[in-house]
Parts: C-alpha cells; sequence; structure tokens
C-alpha cells in the first residue's frame, strides 16, 4: 500500500485514491469532489474489506466464548485495542476504553467522573470553540450538580484567549473540556499548555481528539491529558466506535458508566461486583466488526506518516486558501496561525446553504451551517459558514474546480 515516495516524502495522491472506491463516481453528473472530510472522512478499501472480513470469516461474540470463531474475534478486537494504545502512546492497553466515539467518550466521562468528582459549587471551563457534544453533557452534569461553566473566549482569528482562560482557573475548577482541533475553524489549540495551567490547581482536563487523532501526532503521556477522546470515523475507519483514553488511578476510581454484561465480576440480587478496566466501561456486547476494522484505518495513517499528512493537507488548505480570497465577497472565519486543512467562509449577501447546494450541482460536497457549534456562530454574529475541509486524498486541481464554481455561483448569485 505504499504511496509515498521515500526519496521526495511526498503523496502519490492517484495511488492513494485509488484506494477509496467511494471517490470514483459522478454526482449530478460531475466528478465527486468531495471536501465534507471534517464531518466524517472516506473509507479506504481496506477498511471496508476488514469489516466484511469479520462478518464473513469469524463473526461471533467476544471475550467469553471458547470456540474457535470467538477466540479468533476476541484476538482480532484486543488487536485494535494495542495498535490504538501505541498510536496515543497510551501507557497501558487498559486505559484504552472502545466506546461509540467523542460524543460517547465525553459523555462517559461526564457522567463517570462528573457525577462523583463535581459537586456543588464546582466549576468546568469549556472554551468557545467547542462542538456542541463538548457543551451539553457539562451542561448536563453542572445543572444536575448545582456547578457553574465558564468559557474561555474566542478571539477575532478564531483562536483561545490564553490570558483569559487562566484567570478562569481557580481552585473551585474540577474539569477542563476542550477540543485539540476545532471542527468548525480548523484553529489547533495550545493543549499543552491548557493541561500544564489547569493542573495548577488540580484540576483534570478532557480533550476533545475528534478533528486531530488523524492530523496531529498524539501522545497521552507527553501532553499528561488526564482523558483524550477519538471518533474513528475521522480517522479513516468506520462510524459508529472510537475510544476514550483515561488515566488507570482515574478509571479505577470512577463508576461504571452503563450496567449490562461483560462489566461485572460478580452477580447477585444482594450486590454486583464490577470488571476490571477497561471493562468496566464496556457493557454488552461492542461493535466488533467495526472496532476490528479501526486497526486497518490506524495502520492506513501510520503506513503514510502524519508528517507527511500534515505536509500535504497543509499544502492544500494554503492554496485553498490564496485562491478562495481573490474572488470578491468572500470572508475567511477562523484564521488562527495553526490549523488543520479546514477552510471556513462566508460570502456577502448569499446564504451558506445556497452556496452549498449550488457547488453540490457541480458535484462539490462541502458542509454549511453552524456546524454543531452554535456558539461560536453567535460570537462571529453569524448564522453559519461554508466549510471545504481536506484530507489525504485531495487534490488541488480539485480545489481550483471548486474555486471555479464557487467564483460561478458568486457571480450568478450577486
Amino acid at each position: 500500500m505504499t504511496a509515498i515516495s521515500s526519496k521526495t516524502k511526498t503523496f502519490d495522491v492517484e495511488e492513494i485514491r485509488k484506494q477509496f472506491p467511494v471517490l470514483h463516481q459522478t454526482v449530478n453528473g460531475k466528478p465527486l469532489i468531495y471536501f465534507d472530510n471534517a464531518a466524517t472522512n472516506q473509507k479506504p478499501k481496506a477498511v471496508i474489506d476488514a469489516i466484511s472480513g469479520y462478518y464473513s470469516g469469524y463473526n461471533a461474540n467476544i471475550h467469553r466464548g471458547i470456540h474457535t470463531l470467538a477466540e479468533k474475534a476476541t484476538k482480532a478486537f484486543e488487536e485494535t485495542r494495542k495498535t490504538l494504545k501505541a498510536f496515543i502512546n497510551a501507557k497501558e492497553v487498559e486505559e484504552i476504553i472502545f466506546t461509540k466515539g467523542t460524543t460517547e467518550s465525553i459523555n462517559l466521562v461526564a457522567s463517570s467522573f462528573g457525577r462523583k468528582f463535581i459537586n456543588a459549587g464546582d466549576e468546568i471551563i469549556i472554551s468557545g470553540l467547542e462542538h456542541h457534544s463538548n457543551i451539553v453533557p457539562w451542561q448536563l452534569i453542572a445543572e444536575e450538580k448545582g456547578a457553574k461553566i465558564k468559557v474561555i473566549e474566542v478571539k477575532d482569528d478564531g483562536s483561545l484567549d490564553m490570558e483569559q482562560y487562566k484567570l478562569l482557573l481557580s481552585d473551585k475548577t474540577k474539569l477542563v473540556a476542550v477540543n485539540h482541533a476545532s471542527n468548525s475553524l480548523g484553529t489547533i489549540n495550545p493543549v499543552k499548555e491548557i493541561i500544564d495551567e489547569a493542573h495548577k490547581v488540580g484540576a483534570k482536563v478532557l480533550i476533545d481528539g475528534a478533528q486531530a487523532t488523524a492530523h496531529l501526532d498524539i501522545d497521552v503521556q507527553a501532553l499528561d491529558c488526564d482523558f483524550y477522546a477519538i471518533s474513528a470515523h475521522k480517522c479513516y475507519g468506520p462510524t459508529g466506535t472510537g475510544a476514550l483514553y483515561g488515566k488507570r488511578e482515574l478509571l479505577e476510581a470512577m463508576p461504571p458508566y452503563q450496567g449490562g454484561g461483560e462489566m461485572i465480576k460478580d452477580v447477585s440480587f444482594e450486590k454486583t461486583t464490577y470488571n476490571d478496566i477497561p471493562y468496566k466501561f464496556e457493557a454488552g456486547t461492542p461493535n466488533i466488526g467495526d472496532v476490528v476494522a479501526f486497526k486497518t484505518a490506524l495502520d492506513f495513517i501510520t503506513e503514510l506518516g502524519k508528517e507527511n499528512i500534515a505536509r500535504h493537507e497543509d499544502e492544500l488548505l494554503a492554496y485553498a486558501k490564496d485562491k478562495i480570497q481573490k474572488i470578491k465577497g468572500v470572508r475567511l472565519i477562523g484564521d488562527a496561525k495553526e490549523k488543520v486543512s479546514v477552510l471556513s467562509f462566508i460570502v456577502d449577501g448569499i446564504h451558506p446553504f445556497d452556496i452549498g447546494q449550488m457547488l453540490d450541482a457541480s458535484g462539490i460536497a462541502v458542509r454549511t451551517g453552524h456546524h454543531c457549534t452554535q456558539p461560536l456562530m453567535d460570537r462571529f454574529r453569524i448564522e453559519g459558514t461554508v466549510r471545504a475541509s481536506f484530507s489525504v486524498y485531495n487534490t488541488k486541481q480539485e480545489i481550483d474546480k471548486m474555486i471555479e464554481a464557487l467564483d460561478r455561483v458568486v457571480k450568478f448569485m450577486k
């Protein structure tokens, strides 16, 4: 599956594109250009084959079976845990909890850590860049416990106001929850600094890694984060699966998130004792086939190399930014110095929904709306943006086609 020249250290994009079946189709009579990668990226054939291979070859429930298929499925499932442990440099495999994705990972921490360790009068800090899935769970636990939420402000360029963040911290702060990279603007946050400052006041830190895991080097031990949430479908893997990293001492101190099979040691009508981590947090039959395929997706990223991925995507972002600013009436939203490959913009006098529809007529898939970040849109006093987000299989030629189509839309609508 080699798609990188060791001599030039650049992508052979055409070879990469061959691995993604969905890209080779027409939409509205035009070749598909897929720029909605921040919502979900496409899946290489190896990942698709891994899912099919599980269901056609060794579909069985895991951990409790002693027959051959069950043992094979269990081994494949746990191999993904080992791979993910290495991928983010967790200290132990037991610190990797499989979930439905980032949203469930955050809800697990809010429900379990929050119910045990957050009390009336405590404070939770989030940022103005957060996805709704890193806002609403904290609102629910704050309302339940009588805690207070404070918000790190967003500056005009889409970066966080770190001086204001430091002023928010106090001995009342019990948890800080921020994203590593913004899904809406692409801003890469200084999470190491955020974590270090929080730890000075004794607060724990959760990092929403949904937009970062496939793009940035993740070393949870070096970051010293307490929790890190991951979605497989933003890492070329299947939807409906992901993981939560948590430090052992915290996971062991937290009560179970859900009750059922697997998460128990012994059950009687009088008392139940709970399983060891990670199984304490993995009640019921998991999404086995997709977890198995998640390993293949992680292997895909590792083989390409995150440094190479980042270089390619940064080039695409810089190229698109330069081109799009030449179109009259276009205004970029979020221009932080450090960004993943997300380009959000508006066009004066044209609703983002209309732009999205007309680009779709040319076979170009972008995302429009508030991107599940309504408070951030309110901060910029806009309804929403058009968001083009780039991945390993995208090209400058595709960006040229988007720019040409957008220019036609603007001239037509004006």
